[in-house]
């Protein structure tokens, strides 16, 4: 299958350090010699947020922080493409049809950001979108798609699977700040609608968790095209 993993910063680098991007860095190896084609998109995670956190105190203004998460996403991808070594594109491709062509190429592309605006959830679902990829995957900090923030109501309930539609309204629904639980950005759940994709919400935090979402066995939630 084409697979498209958009994995957030948090998940990926909860701290600068080696074990987990090792841990990611098997995991998509295995799925590679298993006969998987595998794109990834990187958020920017906590030091993301402590550099625009300063940078905002310092009178920088939206576009500008912005750009200053891109750069931070751009480095989380560099740590993987180091873990990954000659399997990777050397370089985070900066734009889709770059990554297009490491896909064709037989290298993994592992994208940070792209333009202001966009999260990387938008920029993952885009990718897939572009490559037409048989499954996108956002690997999050939470165990799928709620009905309410499950950080601060404690009989929200996990959807087992939604439509892409659906998961619109429940993400608009959701209070969208520094820290809050979404589990996809609102921009993402709509290129995801228009998409027609096959995807999946899966706690990432456990990188076999990947893995086992490619294999069809999860316990997040199933996001199915409207035609299904």
């Amino acid at each position: 299958m084409k697979v498209v993993v958009s994995i957030g910063g948090s998940v990926l680098a909860p701290s600068v350090g080696s074990d987990r991007v090792g841990a990611y860095a098997r995991v998509i190896e295995n799925l590679v010699d298993e006969g998987h084609e595998v794109g990834i998109v990187v958020g920017g995670g906590p030091t993301a947020r402590e550099y625009i956190g300063a940078a905002r105190e310092l009178g920088a203004n939206e576009i500008e922080l912005d750009s200053l998460g891109i750069a931070v996403t751009r480095l989380n991808a560099r740590l993987l493409i180091a873990a990954l070594d000659d399997r990777a594109a050397p370089t985070p491709p900066t734009d889709h049809e770059t990554a297009h062509e490491a896909f064709r190429r037989g290298d993994i592309p592992v994208m940070g950001g792209t333009v202001a605006g966009h999260t990387t959830d938008a920029v993952g679902t885009a990718l897939a979108e572009y490559i037409e990829a048989d499954l996108l995957v956002y690997a999050t900090s939470v165990p799928g798609v709620y009905d309410a923030d499950p950080s601060e109501d404690p009989d929200a309930t996990k959807f087992s699977s939604l439509s892409a539609s659906e998961l619109v309204d429940v993400v608009s629904d959701i209070d969208i700040k520094a820290g809050s639980n979404a589990p996809v950005d609102l921009l993402a759940t709509k290129l995801l609608e228009r998409s027609g994709l096959r995807a999946v919400v899966i706690d990432g935090t456990d990188p076999e968790h990947l893995g086992a979402a490619v294999d069809g066995d999860h316990d997040g939630t199933d996001i199915v095209p409207e035609t299904e």
